[in-house]
């Protein structure tokens, strides 16, 4: 049966085999290895992944394609490596089917939820220790910053894992193919370390770095009247949010 991409659930089919394999190599995937792989889709990367992993759970939302995966992948699923799962990746828990395991993220994931897919696993509880994942290139770029302009999603990022670009995805790589390029990163050493070694409170880095950013033309000194915090070891003077990094934040947030 030829399954049509719905619109509405973001879904852009990989069909480059560099692509697929620079995914499995950022992963630095082994038999010991859970795989967490979000919307599988027709089950491209699933096949390379349990090629590789020891336990591929893989959550997918859409009703029709979940028939298809569990034909192609009948015997996998009879030798429980592949965990195949039908739901929302917003609504998933994953402590549902793993406790207390290490698990690694890896996906081709829709774009209109990248935002929430990566704040969900990043301050997640039960956090994953790598994510590699298929974003908008535009999107890939504003996580690493290089150009030394911070964004809410790159210190977010960053406060919590590594962001490593690893190759750029031109769109006709796809089916069908999007309007947009797209680029494999790589979020490495997943923790909550920044925060514990700094002596930092993590729900005042997040009110700090979203009230920092609500007005990003204003200077940071005057966003950051609104809440009462003695601005750390940092002197703010005429800065915007975009100028100060990741220790700056921390910095901030320590001063509570």
């Amino acid at each position: 049966m030829i399954h049509k991409a719905k619109k509405s659930l973001g879904q852009n089919f990989l069909k480059s085999e560099p692509a697929l394999r620079a995914i499995i190599e950022a992963g630095e995937i082994s038999k010991e290895d859970i795989v967490l792989e979000i919307g599988p889709g027709k089950g491209a990367l699933t096949e390379k992944l349990l090629e590789k992993a020891g336990t591929v759970i893989a959550v997918e939302k859409d009703y029709s394609l979940i028939n298809t995966l569990r034909e192609k992948f009948s015997k996998a699923i009879t030798e429980k490596r592949l965990i195949l799962v039908r739901d929302d990746i917003l609504e998933f828990e994953i402590e549902k089917i793993i406790k207390q395991q290490n698990y690694k993220i890896i996906a081709n994931i829709p774009y209109n939820i990248t935002g929430a897919i990566l704040k969900k696993f990043l301050t997640a509880e039960h956090q994953p220790e790598r994510m590699v994942l298929m974003v908008q290139h535009e999107v890939a770029k504003r996580i690493i910053a290089r150009d030394g302009k911070e964004s809410i999603l790159s210190i977010s990022v960053k406060a919590y894992g590594e962001p490593k670009m690893i190759m750029k995805v031109p769109a006709r790589y796809f089916s069908p193919a999007p309007k947009v390029d797209s680029a494999v990163i790589l979020i490495k050493n997943i923790s909550r370390k920044i925060f514990t070694e700094n002596r930092a409170s993590e729900s005042v880095f997040w009110e700090i770095v979203k009230t920092g950013f609500a007005h990003k033309r204003k200077k940071l000194s005057k966003n950051l009247e609104e809440i009462s915090i003695g601005h750390g070891e940092i002197e703010l003077g005429n800065k915007r949010a975009e100028e100060l990094n990741l220790e700056d934040w921390i910095s901030l947030a320590k001063s509570e």
